[in-house]
């Protein structure tokens, strides 16, 4: 078991027994589906295919790419680090209302905390920010919305979406400096004249 108990705010439990006494199957099948949006593997093979992809394009989107992928990696071992930390029951281990209007299980019982999937929907919201204004947008729209699917799911307590997307802000900015850094570029790279 692990060291620190996390408890959800009365805010958590009446968020989620909103969700259990409004929800619905097809309310969860989509979300269910959606949630794979944000989901570790998914994440992790797009940011290599994209590493892989741009080892042939010019300095600045090879430092992007080396951003995105440690940005991933990073968000992908943390959370399970921090799980085996915190104990946390997840919201649908509690409602048997919830499960009759739709709410499937979701992962280890007492993973509640942090969600994982927007720690890295946080760290994908963060690095929006070097977008342009309109697909900043975008991209921080579909990663918050991605993130409020593991709280309708009854996955995690809205606090744990919330701590879970500011860590991934978090992680993404202390990691900006080391990856877009100029010199942590390929070697060889003036050869190939991408400056």
């Amino acid at each position: 078991m692990a060291p620190v108990t996390v408890k959800p705010t009365r805010t958590d439990i009446a968020i989620a027994n909103e969700i259990a006494e409004h929800t619905n199957p097809e309310l969860e099948q989509t979300a269910k589906a959606l949630t794979w949006g944000a989901d570790e593997h998914v994440l992790l093979a797009l940011a290599a295919a994209g590493w892989l992809y741009a080892r042939m394009r010019p300095a600045e989107e090879r430092r992007a790419a080396n951003h995105i992928l440690a940005m991933s990696l990073v968000t992908a071992i943390l959370p399970h680090i921090l799980k085996s930390a915190f104990n946390q029951v997840r919201p649908d281990r509690l409602t048997m209302q919830g499960h009759r209007r739709g709410v499937p299980f979701s992962g280890q019982a007492r993973d509640a905390f942090p969600s994982g999937h927007a720690v890295h929907m946080g760290a994908l919201a963060s690095a929006a920010g070097l977008l342009p204004p309109p697909r900043r947008r975008l991209v921080r729209g579909i990663a918050v919305g991605l993130s409020l699917t593991r709280i309708a799911l009854l996955a995690h307590w809205a606090s744990d979406v919330v701590a879970g997307f500011t860590l991934g802000i978090a992680i993404e900015r202390m990691l900006r400096p080391l990856t877009l850094a100029r010199w942590n570029t390929d070697p060889g790279e003036d050869e190939r004249g991408h400056d």
